[in-house]
């Protein structure tokens, strides 16, 4: 393939705005014998990233722009691109497309975006000269060739300033590479920093946006909350008022309570002395003790009722705490309970009043039997004595298997009050009975 086939790319910018100390020339000779193959060696730095569309021209001394080359190649690309070291290269060119004149020229190298990275010294395309020719000049040759002499010196000299000029654009550009890429690393980091302030920016858009729908949200809550907030100290204050309401008859009901407990309670001991009464009857005969019995089952029945108050009064304490919920059931219940109770006192009153009359029975035969006691007594005042010696399987007197209790064994019987008087005398506690007291047999 023709390596002139492909233009290679380059751009009209001016020398000024190269940097010729990224790619560094080596061993470029002073002149080049025409007619043969010229290799070129060349040095990537570290500042230069090689590219594959990056080439190697050969430019005649005095160009302006990288589209003046005479020729080029392609710089291959290295092993290693990625490497922080030099690395060596080199290209041959072709002697079929190397200038045929003796001007001067120099290597340049350029990448893909046409600017120049590096150039090398000037060099010839000459033959080597003999000095063992001897040439004869005439005199007008001689003088045109001192001119031509003069003419090299002083293009010499001029090409010495250029290059010297080269060299100091050179250090230049490379401070200017320096601070290009100072400016580049500061514009990369001022890119960056500009999008993540972007990023930061657009975030804390949708945050802000978010968080007035949320303030919206939030007060539209707030309103909703304080008409609820309204509507519950309503309903507090009605519920206040009915829970006021409710523990005022709540009072009523348990000073009432209260006093149909003390009623029974009242009740309690009353029956508990009508109790002790009949146990001090209880050895007069069996049928006493049999009532007793019964009494003391109803004394049972009459606790179980107590009981029954005591847990109502817990239901009551139970429902004191449920009132906010429910407070009309509960008042409904408690005078059902209440009515309960009524009834229940009712029954117990109707028993205890039962528990009087046969009681009042008991000591009317009681008195009935003490009067026909004192009546035989006056008959025969020695039957009680008689009676006390007699065996206690044999009763004789009013039909009591264990004879009369109220007899004194071994006294001297008296007649008139003191007769009476000991016959009223209670065999266990020692206490007269007053006269108006009616003592019963069974």
């Amino acid at each position: 393939m023709d390596e002139t086939s492909d233009e290679p790319p380059n751009s009209a910018i001016l020398l000024d705005n190269f940097h010729f100390s990224q790619v560094v020339f080596n061993n470029v000779e002073k002149f080049y014998v025409p007619g043969g193959d010229v290799t070129c060696c060349y040095t990537l730095t570290q500042n230069i990233a090689p590219r594959r569309k990056d080439w190697v021209g050969i430019f005649r001394v005095g160009w302006k722009t990288t589209r003046e080359y005479y020729t080029f190649m392609w710089a291959p690309l290295p092993s290693d691109a990625h490497s922080d070291t030099a690395v060596q290269q080199q290209i041959q060119f072709k002697a079929y497309y190397l200038p045929k004149d003796d001007e001067y020229y120099q290597f340049c190298y350029i990448d893909q975006d046409g600017m120049i990275r590096g150039a090398s010294v000037p060099f010839q395309f000459r033959a080597e000269t003999e000095d063992d020719i001897l040439v004869v000049t005439t005199q007008g040759e001689v003088e045109e060739i001192e001119l031509q002499n003069k003419n090299l010196h002083k293009e010499n000299e001029e090409l010495k300033a250029s290059c010297a000029s080269l060299q100091k654009q050179n250090s230049d550009l490379q401070e200017e590479l320096n601070k290009t890429q100072e400016l580049q690393n500061s514009l990369e980091s001022l890119r960056s920093n500009t999008e993540k302030l972007e990023l930061e920016l657009n975030s804390l858009k949708k945050e802000n946006k978010h968080l007035k729908e949320l303030d919206d949200c939030r007060e539209a809550e707030l309103h909703q909350l304080k008409e609820q907030i309204q509507n519950v100290t309503f309903a507090k204050e009605h519920l206040e008022t009915r829970l006021k309401r409710a523990l005022d008859h709540m009072d009523q009901l348990q000073s009432e309570v209260l006093n149909y407990k003390k009623q029974v309670e009242n009740l309690s001991h009353i029956d508990h002395d009508k109790t002790e009464q009949l146990e001090s009857l209880k050895e007069e005969n069996h049928q006493l003790r049999m009532t007793r019995t019964a009494q003391k089952e109803k004394n049972k029945e009459l606790e179980h009722s107590m009981e029954n108050l005591k847990g109502t009064k817990a239901k009551l304490s139970l429902c004191l705490s449920h009132c906010l919920q429910n407070k009309q059931q509960q008042n409904h219940d408690l005078m059902k309970e209440l009515e309960k109770q009524k009834r229940s006192f009712r029954i117990l009153q109707a028993r205890k009043n039962e528990a009087d009359e046969k009681n009042q029975e008991l000591r009317k035969e009681n008195d009935r039997l003490l009067r026909h006691l004192s009546q035989t007594r006056e008959v025969s005042p020695f039957s009680v004595v008689s009676q006390a010696q007699a065996p206690i399987s044999a009763p004789e007197v009013g039909g009591l298997l264990f004879g009369n209790p109220y007899c004194v064994a071994g006294a001297n019987l008296r007649a008139g009050a003191a007769d009476v008087a000991s016959i009223r005398k209670c065999p266990v506690c020692n206490e007269v009975f007053p006269e108006d007291t009616e003592i019963k047999s069974v």
